[in-house]
């Protein structure tokens, strides 16, 4: 268990994401319960322009001082893969958008993150996207991997998403999946099997548009918007609303008492012709198993992790 939840701190995050709606939740919580140094964006749900622009929108709606970097416009190997079947094709479809009214902070995201890793004490890298940036930054200054708390990130699990057994953000970028997850790093694990638990149904969305204001009128809408996609895309009662992955990776360090873990080993998949993009979990009794190297979060108290979001936005809404 991060050792933020024994001493009540807050942790210190740096979040790389590619907005997508449940990043823009995961944005929001980790606005209100975490110590957010900055946000980088990394192609993924859709191209890195719009990923870029999306987060200088949930920026601009919270009205947070946070810096946000570009980084990487496709994966270490081969061409981007978008995600515009669920996200739309601007990554936030479903909601009016603001234009965002505050600039870019940069364009290197890469060295953004090494030069953070290497002066911000006990920092968290929490990708939820993509593992690209994170990945260039530890193939750049291979001392980041000694000086960071860990990394939490959304992705993976024992079952797909975008094939019969790989999830999207390691789809998308396997190879720099590989480099995070064979990196000796402390892995917390936000994967399929945990985030399908936590959905936006009708009444969620309803409590959240329920807020009121620009934010949380913006958020249902996009939500709504979502959670339709998923509906279509999957059987009928699979799953009621749309799984919101992102924001567990970042609970998982700032409401650690939500979620049960267990240690697995777990290697990425890059060759496999059926299995590329798969995270492999070593969930073997045998006693010559390889020694764990991630943290998988197996559950989550959903109900008490919706609380968490809804408070996150009523902060974000109610006047000063």
């Amino acid at each position: 268990m991060p050792e933020t939840a024994s001493t009540g701190a807050r942790p210190t995050i740096l979040l790389d994401c590619d907005p997508g709606h449940d990043d823009a939740i995961a944005i929001v919580v980790a606005a209100r319960h975490t110590e957010l140094v900055g946000i980088t964006t990394v192609a993924g749900n859709a191209p890195l322009d719009s990923t870029t622009h999306n987060a200088l929108v949930i920026r601009d709606l919270l009205g947070v001082d946070v810096p946000i970097h570009s980084g990487a416009a496709g994966p270490l190997v081969g061409e981007p893969k978008f995600a515009g079947h669920i996200h739309g094709e601007s990554g936030l479809d479903g909601a009016d958008l603001p234009t965002p009214s505050t600039p870019l902070d940069g364009t290197d995201a890469v060295n953004f993150i090494i030069d953070m890793c290497r002066s911000t004490q006990e920092l968290w890298l929490v990708p939820i996207g993509p593992l690209t940036n994170i990945a260039l930054a530890l193939r750049t200054a291979p001392d980041i991997a000694h000086r960071i708390a860990g990394i939490s990130l959304m992705g993976g699990g024992t079952f797909g998403n975008r094939s019969s057994t790989a999830e999207f953000n390691i789809w998308a970028d396997p190879e720099a999946a590989h480099v995070v997850f064979s990196s000796g790093v402390r892995i917390v694990m936000a994967g399929l099997d945990v985030t399908h638990q936590f959905t936006a149904t009708p009444d969620r969305i309803a409590a959240i548009r329920s807020t009121g204001g620009l934010l949380g009128t913006t958020l249902a809408d996009l939500l709504t918007f979502f959670s339709a996609k998923y509906g279509e895309l999957h059987d009928d009662g699979a799953l009621i609303g749309g799984a919101i992955h992102d924001p567990l990776a970042v609970m998982a360090l700032s409401h650690p008492h939500l979620f049960e873990r267990v240690a697995r080993h777990v290697v990425v998949e890059t060759r496999g012709e059926y299995t590329r993009g798969m995270t492999v979990i070593d969930q073997r009794k045998v006693t010559g198993r390889q020694t764990p190297n991630c943290e998988v979060l197996t559950s989550v108290d959903a109900a008490a992790a919706f609380d968490v979001v809804l408070e996150a936005i009523t902060h974000f809404t109610a006047p000063d």
